[in-house]
């Protein structure tokens, strides 16, 4: 089940600045099952889920999650999501269009999923190209894997090591979304998958996604999301608050960050906001996707 949307553009890069000042209480989403118990005013609060914590924690809280589930979070991906997430990371992919000789970012990608679809993807078209007698530059490829923690990317490296994928094409990379040190203008496309709600400030991460992407490159964000039929909102908030914590704790041995992860889903803009949030940092032609009813959505934006 997937539903298509088209956001309206707004003004062009640099735009969004104007809306930084009115924001604040904007951001906050209307009261969930469970409902958080505080409102964000404070410019240096940000959430932890349902938490207030100052910037600087939240950080490092993160971080922390993170470091405890590397080991497990493939496999909890699976279970959480029923293998879904594999049919939702090929969408996102094929929403890329990838090509032979291009610069990739791939931010929040610790493990790899997403940069080893885009490079099967990339070696379907070359191999394609060799049987039709053309060359293709799939030597010149370069997927960059950006995550901030050394637990993800050593569970990614150890990956890619285990299905002799070629070392030539991935670079792995330990960094911050919100502080990229890509050169302004070297990236074809840029791609988040279920990262950007962990960020503290999403709009410093979409104003460097702009930056380091060349003109006519793709930004792809895809994020857990919400759901509005009521029904099935019941549904998944019984399932999301009561199962994927009990989960965590018997799979992983981790509650608490499974807790998180479905405290921090409720905290996120909607669709329709952070569509809006997207097209504000210059970006064009924004649009989203809802996967499952909302479950999930993939946005996308052009830089022109």
């Amino acid at each position: 089940m997937a539903e298509l949307r088209k956001v309206a553009a707004f003004g062009g890069g640099g735009a969004y600045r104007k809306l930084r000042g009115i924001l604040g209480a904007s951001m906050v989403q209307e009261p969930c099952y469970p409902s958080p118990p505080f409102s964000l005013v404070h410019s240096h609060a940000t959430s932890f889920g349902f938490k207030e914590v100052n910037e600087e924690e939240k950080a490092k809280l993160v971080g922390n999650v993170f470091t405890k589930v590397a080991p497990s979070y493939d496999l909890m991906n699976d279970m959480m999501s029923g293998g879904l997430h594999r049919l939702w990371k090929d969408r996102l992919v094929s929403k890329l269009h990838p090509f032979p000789g291009m610069n990739h970012l791939d931010v929040a990608g610790g493990t790899g999923d997403i940069a080893f679809r885009i490079l099967d993807n990339i070696n379907g078209v070359s191999h394609r190209a060799l049987q039709n007698g053309q060359a293709e530059g799939e030597d010149d490829t370069k997927i960059y894997v950006l995550d901030i923690n050394p637990n993800m990317l050593a569970v990614g490296k150890k990956r890619a090591a285990d299905k002799m994928l070629d070392s030539r094409c991935l670079q792995w990379v330990e960094g911050d979304a919100e502080a990229l040190t890509f050169e302004e203008s070297s990236m074809d496309g840029y791609t988040i998958a279920f990262g950007i709600r962990n960020v503290t400030h999403i709009e410093r991460a979409l104003d460097e996604a702009y930056r380091v992407l060349k003109r006519g490159g793709r930004f792809l964000c895809m994020e857990l999301s919400h759901v509005d039929t009521p029904l099935f909102k019941q549904i998944y908030d019984y399932y999301s608050f009561s199962v994927i914590p009990a989960m965590g704790e018997v799979v992983a041995g981790d509650r608490d960050s499974y807790q998180y992860l479905v405290e921090s889903i409720r905290q996120f803009p909607k669709q329709e906001k952070f569509a809006r949030m997207i097209a504000e940092a210059g970006f064009q032609k924004v649009e989203y996707e809802n996967l499952v009813g909302g479950v999930v959505a993939i946005h996308t934006g052009l830089k022109l």
